[in-house]
């Protein structure tokens, strides 16, 4: 059987949030210790907690797409993962071409020095985390990118996290956030990424696996 790798981080308390996102709480409003005859866990967190995805929505108003609305061909299939060398701060359109990756990917997940902060001490959230500028993002829609993962909280630089969101979801790219890539070698996988059906939402949770692939 090929391997699954699982990308998704763990929900927790301890886990990093966006600064001023609702923290996570979870809590059972039933349980078998206290004689209750089941386990009931109540969860309360915000939709762009841990691996999540994001709609066009979250940053246009009117009738763009909402998290129930996106297309699950976008979200699985063939993906390529590049990885970023620990020197680079920012994924500019320079580093872009300075990388050996198929320009024709409809798919591509970056892994950056992000992923190895998930094993640093919990809670704390990282300002400096790397992103994509807004250049690279229009690259990327150039090269004709259907789908963008990091392994970070946000696909831009926290500084200014708007335009950069605004040219890839603008230009129907779904983004996945909160990836946990520091198991993963460069490469060719199949992705499965299923965010939870929320209507009407601007982003949701996910799960997201990689399964080896045999593509070339």
């Amino acid at each position: 059987m090929k391997k699954i790798i699982d990308i998704s981080l763990s929900v927790s308390p301890s886990l990093p949030v966006w600064p001023g996102d609702s923290p996570i709480k979870l809590g059972r409003l039933s349980k078998i210790e206290q004689g209750d005859p089941v386990n009931i866990t109540h969860i309360s967190m915000g939709a762009h907690t841990g691996t999540h995805v994001d709609a066009p929505y979250h940053f246009f108003d009117g009738e763009a797409v909402t998290t129930d609305q996106l297309s699950l061909e976008l979200l699985t299939g063939q993906a390529y993962v590049v990885r970023i060398p620990d020197s680079e701060d920012l994924i500019t359109t320079e580093v872009l071409r300075s990388l050996n990756f198929p320009t024709d990917t409809k798919r591509l997940l970056f892994r950056t020095r992000n992923s190895e902060l998930w094993s640093l001490e919990a809670g704390n959230f990282i300002e400096d985390f790397v992103a994509i500028a807004p250049d690279a993002a229009r690259y990327l829609v150039d090269l004709g990118v259907k789908t963008i993962g990091v392994d970070y909280l946000s696909v831009a630089p926290f500084c200014d996290t708007i335009p950069t969101h605004r040219i890839l979801l603008g230009s129907g790219i779904v983004i996945i956030e909160g990836l946990d890539l520091s198991q993963v070698d460069s490469g060719f996988y199949e992705l499965y990424c299923l965010p939870v059906k929320l209507a009407g939402a601007d982003g949701a949770p996910a799960r997201a696996i990689l399964v080896e692939s045999t593509a070339a």
